[in-house]
């Protein structure tokens, strides 16, 4: 796994989002954007995550964040959860693992007992430049907002 890490700027990408739009990194210049990869829609983690960045959207949006879900669930399953826990961000249908490469975040896992390939959860802050100015690695699911604000 070659993680992009703090300071690194950021390869320009573009994938679709939940309802097929095309969403470019170069869409964001200007702005401070919060990239966060999670390894499955509707999930207790991924939908603790995903929800609190959702109640806390508004304070995220005053301190300059935008905010960009990412995994490799299909669109059909991105716009699911999408719809059903009202975000108000867009979710990025990475299905041919484009953004998930270019950040690093796909590898081994372990869980309960077993070892597998998969999406690693981690938030990246990049700068209104398009460098990365933050990485959280430890997401705390249920408290999200709050280390990205601190």
């Amino acid at each position: 796994m070659n993680t992009l890490k703090v300071g690194d700027k950021v390869p320009e990408f573009s994938s679709k989002d939940q309802d097929g739009n095309t969403i470019n990194l170069s869409d964001y210049i200007g702005k401070k954007l919060v990239l966060f990869f999670y390894p499955r829609a509707n999930t207790p983690g991924c939908t603790a995550e995903a929800c609190n960045l959702r109640d806390n959207y508004e304070l995220l949006k005053e301190q300059g964040f935008e905010l960009l879900g990412v995994s490799e669930d299909s669109q059909k399953k991105q716009a699911n959860f999408r719809n059903k826990f009202e975000f108000q961000f867009p979710l990025l249908a990475d299905e041919d693992h484009t953004v998930i490469e270019t950040f690093g975040v796909w590898g081994p896992k372990k869980f309960m007992g077993r070892e597998y390939d998969g999406l690693h959860r981690t938030t990246f802050v990049i700068d209104e430049e398009g460098v990365i100015e933050k990485v959280i690695e430890k997401v705390k699911t249920k408290d999200h907002a709050a280390q990205l604000l601190n």
